[in-house]
């Protein structure tokens, strides 16, 4: 069950919500863990087992941390241990015995794995959990039922944002859900509808067409590269906003996601704005307590390849994401010891070469493997055989401008300036507009979804 579906918005979430705000506070928890588990269950009925199994083990794991000094270090290694071998196991068991075959010229079977939804991220949050209370930044969680709808909660079980239990710790003990933050919430997740179902999905049917072109042009290739590199921000931010809505609908805060990615000045300043709750991670676990930036600078590159190849690799099991994360960070080591100072002086060029980049690495992460790519590229930057440009790409080019103008230009804050100077203008028209607006867009996102057949969520995969 997506967000972006009939079922989820007019059965699922009524509800959920009628079910929430009527039972007494003290059952609130219990009724939100209820519905995410059935939530993960209509998805994945074969692995929530997993998800409770996780849950039981990082629970217990963490009281004992808490709880007995003497054993804090040796349950801190096992949790970390069950689970990096769970995400493992679902994850890249198949990737490592395909390579096996490949290098020995064996043939051991692949294994019969279907990867859990969500796997990625609530391994990541129990993950940082654990550690947050081996190091005394959190206190740990002695009641399960919090504990585990902090891990399954369903608005970000699947897709994130990672939640850090520092996050919403105390929301989850108590929280108020105002009328205003429930309205906020309800805004934020049709704005996020509205990204992910019209304007991602139809990028997306779009590049379905480019692709499966008789005669491609190089002007194809471009626009299929612009075109996925959109499609995936308001694919995943558009569900970002839809989890960030729904938690604000049953009083949680949780962070943000993504910052305008596009308006970057350098590569560096992309990753800063673009999943923020999986660079924080990789930053806070993993770069940090390798020694970040305090010690020498081969020590520096070390720490930024190998956060960068677990960044590949946490995106999927291929030689492509491998070389999608190391791609970022040879970049970003290039523009911390050559570059820095002239992007900051050139800034039309930094911010020329930063959407190159962007949209080369997008290239390299939407194809299947690395021919692929280099085939792509090829074409796409008229290194190969084929016309720049010819009639069919131009009959697309112009049937598509108007969406592609769009994109471009709300993922920029130049929407968020002008609603901004609007609300100041009369507050009471302004929101009769905007609840107008809003209603509006409701319908015509539910009409997409009743019309069209082509509802992906690209991070699923994930």
């Amino acid at each position: 069950m997506v967000f972006s579906s009939i079922t989820f918005i007019y059965y699922f979430l009524p509800i959920v919500i009628f079910c929430y705000f009527i039972v007494p506070k003290k059952f609130k928890n219990f009724i939100l863990l209820l519905c995410s588990l059935f939530f993960y269950f209509f998805g994945e009925k074969e692995y929530i087992v997993i998800l409770l199994l996780s849950c039981l083990i990082n629970f217990f794991s963490a009281i004992i941390i808490d709880k007995f000094p003497k054993c804090r270090k040796i349950f801190l290694i096992l949790a970390i241990s069950f689970n990096l071998i769970l995400l493992g196991y679902f994850k890249y068991t198949n990737f490592l015995i395909d390579n096996i075959n490949k290098v020995f010229n064996s043939n051991i079977s692949l294994l019969n794995i279907v990867l859990p939804l969500g796997i990625s991220f609530f391994t990541f949050q129990t993950l940082s959990y654990v550690i947050d209370v081996y190091n005394n930044k959190v206190k740990a969680d002695y009641n399960f039922i919090n504990f585990t709808c902090y891990v399954a909660l369903f608005p970000q079980l699947v897709a994130g944002p990672i939640v850090r239990y520092s996050d919403i710790s105390s929301e989850l003990r108590d929280r108020k859900v105002t009328i205003d933050t429930f309205s906020s919430g309800v805004k934020r997740f049709i704005i996020g509808l509205t990204k992910k179902v019209i304007i991602a999905n139809s990028i997306g049917e779009m590049i379905n067409i480019l692709n499966i072109l008789d005669n491609p042009s190089v002007l194809s290739y471009v626009i299929v590269a612009i075109g996925f590199t959109y499609q995936i921000y308001f694919d995943f931010s558009g569900y970002s906003d839809m989890a960030i809505g729904l938690g604000r609908m049953f009083g949680f805060h949780f962070p943000e996601n993504f910052n305008y990615p596009f308006i970057s000045k350098n590569v560096t300043d992309f990753w800063r704005r673009w999943h923020i709750s999986l660079s924080s991670f990789f930053k806070d676990y993993i770069y940090i307590p390798l020694g970040g930036n305090k010690k020498n600078n081969i020590i520096t590159i070390r720490n930024i390849l190998i956060v960068w190849l677990l960044t590949g690799l946490w995106h999927g099991a291929t030689w492509n994401f491998v070389l999608w994360g190391l791609f970022f960070g040879i970049i970003l080591i290039i523009e911390k010891y050559l570059l820095k100072k002239f992007l900051n002086k050139h800034v039309i060029f930094s911010y020329i070469y930063t959407f190159i980049i962007i949209l080369i690495s997008f290239v390299i992460f939407n194809t299947e493997n690395i021919s692929d790519t280099i085939k792509f590229l090829s074409r796409m930057f008229a290194l190969s055989n084929i016309p720049f440009i010819n009639d069919v790409t131009m009959y697309y080019f112009k049937s598509y401008f108007v969406l592609l103008l769009i994109s471009i230009i709300s993922a920029t804050p130049l929407i968020k300036l002008i609603y901004n100077k609007c609300q100041k203008v009369n507050h009471f028209i302004f929101d009769v507009l905007e609840t107008i607006v809003l209603f509006g867009l409701l319908i015509i996102n539910t009409a997409y979804l009743i019309d069209s057949s082509f509802n992906p969520f690209l991070y699923f995969r994930f």
